[in-house]
This record gives C-alpha cells, structure tokens and sequence, in this order.
C-alpha cells in the first residue's frame, strides 16, 4: 500500500483530537461558570494539552515508521528487479546460443531445399525436353529410358526425393525450437502487478527453457509433473524463484563434476496432497550443504560461491515471493556428498 493510500485510509488524529476536546469542554466550561472546583479545570486543561502533544509525537513516529516500510517495499522490489535483470544477463549468452543451434540448420535446411528445387526445376524440363523429342520422333521410343536415366543421374533426382522432405521436416523443427525459446522467454519475462491463476507445470517447463543453456552442460533434468490446480499468484515472479533454485542446483553439480565426476542430475517433481497445497521439488545430485550452514542460505547476501560469482541474493528473493508475497514456504532439505532438495509450497 502506498503512502497516499494509507494516508487516505488512516483517521485523522485532529479528528481524534476534536472528540476529546468535546468530551472535556463540559467539564472546563461548568468549572470556569463557577459550577466546579477551579482544580479541575486546570487537570482537564493539563490532560488535554499532555495529550495533543503525545498524539502529534505519535502522529509523527506512525508516519516517520510508513515512509520508512514504504521505502524498504521500494528496495526490495528494486532488488528482485535487479537481480532478475542480473539472471536475465547473465542466461543471454546461453539464449543466443540456444537459439542460434535451431537457426543454423534452418539456415543449412533451407539452402539445400534452395538448390534442391532448383536442380528439381531443372530435371522436369529435361523430362518435357524428353517427351517432346519422343513425340517428334527425334528420340526413339527404345532408347527413351536411357535417356530419362541421363537425366536422373545429371541433376540427382533420386538423392533429392529421398532428403528433401528431410531437410523440409529439419527446418520446421528447428523453427518450433526457436518459437518455443521465444514463448518461454516472453512467458518468463513477464512482469504482471496482480495475481492470476496460473499453470506451474508449464511455468517450470519455460523456465527449463530458458536456462538450458547453464543445465544441459551438467546435468540431465528429469522431471514428474504431476496433476496439479492453477495457483492463483504473480507467475512472472514464481518464475524467477524457480529460476534461481534450477540455476543454483546446476551449478552445484557442476561443482561436483570440476572433480571428475559423471553428469548430475536434476530432477523436478509437482504434486497437491489435498491438504490445500501445491507443491513444487527441485532435487540435484551436487555436494549438498553442510550442517553448519545449512540454516543460513535464505540470509541476505549469503553465499558459498567464490566472490564475484554470486551476490546471495537469489535464495533470499525466492523466500520473500514465497513466503512473503504468496503465503506459501520454502524449505531446503540436504545431505552432504549427495545433494539438495528445495521444496516450494503454495497456497491452492
């Protein structure tokens, strides 16, 4: 809520102010008239005038205290911008690269559909050529099928029937590939103010999109997503938690693989146990974390990768849109030397 609305909201303390001096006005004025022990008069006025001054002390502080959250919203909201613009950055290069793979063999289909249809092109008029010379008697009709083999062999035709429908199906494969990356990344990019039912099996498959680049070099990623209801949240939002959690995990198992060992794995899982929850598990096969820090990884700023390789940031934004701004929870489970599991639950 903003300072404007919460200043519209709040009673007005000259309100406040105005009913207590009603409520003793009687009393002074049927004091002063004579009706009264001057005494009370004076406590009445003391009580009053003590009591404007601690209302206008506390008016104060109460607004002095809404500036002060209402700059700390700001802040944060800032922060998840930020960090989000900083994932956003930091998966570019892997986007590009995921999106330049599909393009080059669009490119190299469609060059070889190019001269593909040319040489076709080139094939059927000497096919007309043939047929003209047989019905003009300059070719004989016995020696009409060497003729058409001459033709087949100079332009290829038999490669071609047999590739092109290939390279035809390459090509459109390929661009599903890059309008998939496109929706994903609009999809991701989001950035709605109010809440709306959304599907979060679809919004961990574009976030998988989107961050393929930094899983696909560690890790294979198995997923189980389950029947599950809309969640009614801020999906653009939920999208960078699951983002940062996926990250996280890949880079963990690449860690783990510096040392000589296989790929890792990350899996994801979604589920609603009916006891009004859906909940959302992202498992990976890295080092795990140590007990003693365990407790510590949704702190701000903290971070076990060397520096300039992690503001700490990620885990404690994903806690406060979890927890803070969906009423839902966060919990980290892990055992040293076998990996982590995150478990997001939200409100159904």
């Amino acid at each position: 809520i903003s300072i404007g609305t919460v200043t519209a909201l709040a009673p007005s303390p000259w309100l406040q102010r105005g009913a207590l001096a009603l409520m003793l006005a009687p009393a002074m004025v049927s004091t002063l008239l004579g009706y009264g022990l001057p005494v009370f008069a004076v406590i009445h006025a003391i009580f009053l005038a003590y009591t404007f001054v601690m209302s206008s002390m506390a008016t104060r502080e109460f607004w002095q205290a809404v500036a002060s959250n209402e700059q700390l919203r700001q802040q944060e909201i800032e922060l998840r911008h930020a960090q989000k613009l900083e994932s956003v950055g930091r998966l570019a290069a892997g986007l590009a690269h995921e999106i330049n793979t599909p393009v080059q063999f669009i490119s190299d289909s469609c060059t070889f559909l190019a001269d593909g249809l040319g040489e076709l092109e080139a094939g059927i008029a000497g096919y007309r050529e043939l047929v003209e010379n047989i019905a003009t008697g300059r070719v004989e009709t016995d020696l009409a099928l060497g003729h058409a083999d001459q033709v087949e062999a100079t332009h290829d035709l038999a490669y071609l029937r047999e590739n092109l429908p290939a390279a035809a199906e390459r090509a459109m494969v390929g661009l599903a590939r890059v309008a998939e990356i496109v929706r994903a990344t609009r999809e991701f990019s989001r950035n709605a103010t109010t809440k709306s039912p959304e599907n979060l099996n679809a919004a961990l498959e574009s976030t998988l999109v989107i961050c393929h680049h930094e899983t696909g070099a560690v890790a294979d990623v198995v997923t189980d997503l389950g029947t599950i209801p809309l969640v009614n949240c801020h999906g653009g939002e939920l999208n960078q938690v699951f983002l940062n959690i996926i990250v996280n995990a890949a880079h963990a198992i690449g860690e783990v693989n510096q040392t000589g060992r296989e790929r890792g794995t990350i899996a994801i899982r979604t589920w609603a146990p009916e006891d009004g929850w859906v909940k959302v598990s992202i498992s990976d096969t890295g080092a795990g974390i140590p007990d003693e820090i365990i407790d510590k990884v949704f702190d701000p700023f903290f971070t076990t990768k060397p520096v300039g390789q992690g503001s700490g940031q990620g885990l404690a934004i994903a806690r406060s849109i979890v927890v803070g701004k969906h009423g839902g929870k966060l919990e980290v489970q892990s055992k040293p030397g076998l990996g982590t599991t995150f478990t997001i639950a939200l409100p159904a």
